[in-house]
């Protein structure tokens, strides 16, 4: 449901007095977020760094839960009338948050009102057109930015004698087999995020079409076409190969990437974000290759999009709470901030200045891995088929699209059928969804 249905929130003023002058006074800004472990370090770091740069402002990070958990707590929060300030939303839900009139505040308003330097085209184009509108107006803030990647054990490879790291799929599948007999028993490959990395990044990858309407970036009456020859033929191959365990399911999520730093599958594909998990788990030697692609499509590999998420400013607050939020992003989006965030957490740096810098400094030289996201995201120009998606009630279709992929590997449906009902179902819910956003 579009949060413009959830009410007008009350502004409330979050202001701390430290004493009678109005000058000591501070004021809070809640950030609701989504980060866990090593990336929860990081939120809390930036958040204890800005506060110390400065004495008007605090900024007070909450663990929400997982991503859906966190924007849920968030809707209801505005229901409430006490939404935090800011609010951490995966891409996937930006399409519902661009529905919500009225319940945030979009980014470039907020810059401009607070009269913060801010220039869009400083921003990675490939990370902030996912969050813009057609005219290029950021409506939320790029914050933790990351693309799907095949995470390898390159001690797993020497231990099967295979030579290269795979690039194409079919070499996937082979190598896969050679692992499986060298030891790796219960799984030669496998991934998380299921329908991000075999539907949304496979079309993508592959420039065919995830659904009609630039996939949704160009508005409403979107129809889902994904059940083509190329997703039809992908979805196959895994049914066939998860017989012998040569490819296993890992689930809907990211639960299952343990099974990589445990050494359980030696290829796994998932987001490029997991590199703060590897580097601290993995007990072997690691990489983070390019995703693999078909080589009898014509044009593949194409561009990667991009996951993680971006920060919504909520509505319904004073002027002085959005100066203070507007400063934040201006300090979050300093370059050496920027590199500083990229190096720890493994998530892209969203200026093209941190970019450069990075390079700059040969720091990929050494961990060529994790530029291998930003050269997916750039390897050629976005066409319709791979800028991005946005689709409304995307955490409820994923589910469905979800639900019909473990029907083929359970052997309950074809894949063809798995896909078309997929389809259809998933077509049904996005009607739903445009009568609820228009009204």
């Amino acid at each position: 449901m579009a949060l413009r249905h959830f009410g007008a929130a009350a502004a409330v003023a979050l202001t701390l007095g430290l004493g009678a002058s109005p000058a000591l006074a501070v004021t809070e800004i809640q950030w609701w977020h989504a980060m866990t472990g090593a990336n929860n370090d990081v939120i809390v770091k930036l958040a204890n760094d800005f506060n110390a740069s400065q004495s008007d402002y605090k900024v007070v990070p909450t663990y929400k839960g997982s991503y859906p958990d966190t924007m849920n707590a968030g809707i209801a929060a505005f229901r409430a009338g006490n939404a935090p300030h800011i609010m951490q939303v995966f891409e996937v839900g930006t399409a519902t948050m661009m529905a919500a009139t009225g319940a945030v505040k979009p980014v470039y308003k907020l810059m401009q009102e607070a009269g913060e330097k801010f220039d869009p085209k400083a921003y990675l184009p490939a990370i902030t057109g996912y969050y813009s509108t057609s005219k290029g107006e950021m409506l939320s803030f790029p914050f933790n930015s990351s693309s799907t990647v095949m995470w390898v054990n390159l001690d797993a490879l020497k231990k099967a004698n295979i030579a290269a790291v795979p690039k194409t799929w079919p070499e996937v599948f082979e190598d896969a087999k050679k692992l499986k007999a060298a030891g790796y028993a219960t799984c030669g490959f496998s991934g998380s995020w299921v329908t991000w990395v075999n539907l949304e990044q496979l079309s993508a990858w592959h420039n065919v079409p995830l659904a009609t309407k630039a996939n949704g970036l160009d508005g409403f009456d979107t129809k889902l076409e994904f059940n083509g020859p190329l997703q039809v033929k992908h979805l196959e191959n895994l049914v066939e190969l998860q017989k012998d365990k040569t490819y296993d399911y890992a689930g809907r999520t990211n639960t299952g990437e343990g099974r990589f730093t445990s050494g359980e599958c030696p290829i796994y594909l998932t987001s490029s974000s997991f590199f703060g998990n590897v580097k601290a788990q993995a007990k072997f030697a690691f990489t983070a290759a390019p995703m693999p692609y078909y080589p009898d499509v014509k044009g593949a590999p194409q561009n990667s999009i991009i996951g993680g998420a971006s920060l919504w400013i909520m509505g319904g607050k004073s002027a002085e709470e959005y100066k203070g939020v507007a400063k934040f992003l201006t300090f979050l989006s300093d370059t050496d901030r920027q590199v500083w965030i990229h190096k720890e957490s493994g998530y892209l740096p969203i200026t093209k200045a941190a970019y450069e810098k990075a390079k700059a400094e040969g720091f990929y030289k050494d961990q060529p891995y994790l530029e291998t996201p930003l050269l997916e995201l750039t390897n050629k120009e976005p066409t319709e088929n791979s800028r991005g998606l946005r689709l409304g009630n995307m955490v409820q279709l994923r589910d469905v699209w979800s639900e019909e992929i473990e029907q083929a590997l359970a052997g309950k449906k074809t894949a063809k059928q798995a896909l078309d009902s997929a389809v259809e179902r998933g077509n049904t819910m996005l009607r739903q969804f445009e009568k609820t956003a228009t009204k």
